[in-house]
């Protein structure tokens, strides 16, 4: 049920555990601030290998899709977001030369105006002031994240078209569109060096030696910064609950908090559509929306 009385906030994601791993404590933070925030996950992780070992169990293999299912429903309560599954079939991240097709009926092979209709009736019931996804790199080159920015994008500019997916809802016209980027070559190289300066190991190094050094880091595009070092903490039991593919004991949880409060206390934005007036660089998301005035 959308609160009419609060501005509200959604997050697009290809997979349960992306939310987790990709402005997971921007989310925390406006929670905590009484904004009313949403997931939606457009597939159910189903292809998605156990990448914990303590996890690897053939109950689990054998009953994939209700794990992924439970394990989202742990992590939106951890950061007190509502949730909303969009339904669609895991695409899998295709491996192999020549590259193999994609699975008959997956969310990345489907004609892109069904999920986009999906997308854009989840927009006109919530009512997003705000609406958060990927980039045209999807972050990384997944299928299934290059179709949720796809799908994100056309959403947000057919939601306030009537004539438009006509069966999907009333209009409605969210103000401000944005990019996550999470894991650019500043951030990673922030923390390898830091884990160095502190006579820590760092699990960057080869990470970063496979970057083009002529390539643009992706902190450029960069328009907003959210303070929320204070809730790193629940970004972590959030990733946590995704047992089936985050290891506690793997380099998402390499760096100390207290160090990552130090050195990069944000998250990371960039601002792609917008109805209202705001300064760049920004620091909240719902900058130039009057809070007031808005339904």
């Amino acid at each position: 049920m959308t609160d009419d009385k609060r501005l509200r906030l959604l997050s697009v994601h290809a997979h349960p555990d992306d939310e987790s791993s990709k402005g997971a404590a921007t989310m925390a933070r406006y929670v905590s601030e009484g904004y009313d925030v949403r997931v939606v996950t457009c597939t159910g992780g189903e292809a998605g290998s156990v990448l914990n070992p303590a996890m690897d169990r053939p109950e689990v293999h054998a009953n994939m899709t209700a794990v992924r299912r439970e394990e989202m429903a742990r992590a939106a309560k951890i950061l007190g977001v509502s949730h909303r599954w969009l339904g669609f079939i895991d695409s899998g991240l295709p491996e192999g030369e020549p590259m193999p097709p994609l699975p008959e009926g997956c969310f990345a092979a489907i004609p892109l105006d069904e999920p986009t209709e999906a997308l854009v009736r989840e927009i006109r019931e919530f009512r997003p002031h705000v609406v958060v996804t990927y980039d045209e790199n999807g972050g990384y080159p997944h299928p299934d994240h290059i179709r949720c920015h796809e799908i994100s994008v056309a959403a947000f500019d057919a939601a306030s078209d009537a004539e438009q997916y006509p069966d999907a809802g009333e209009p409605w016209q969210p103000l401000k569109l944005y990019y996550s980027h999470g894991f650019s070559r500043a951030k990673i190289t922030t923390f390898h060096e830091g884990l160095l300066a502190r006579g820590l190991e760092s699990p960057y190094g080869e990470w970063i030696g496979r970057w083009d050094p002529d390539k643009a880091d992706v902190m450029e595009r960069v328009t907003t910064q959210i303070e929320c070092a204070e809730y790193f903490e629940i970004r972590d039991e959030a990733l946590k609950a995704h047992a089936t593919q985050i290891d506690p004991n793997s380099r998402w949880f390499a760096v100390p908090l207290d160090m990552q409060r130090e050195v990069w206390p944000t998250e990371e934005y960039e601002l792609v559509r917008s109805f209202v007036d705001s300064t760049l660089p920004e620091d909240d998301l719902f900058a130039g929306i009057d809070r007031k005035a808005q339904p």
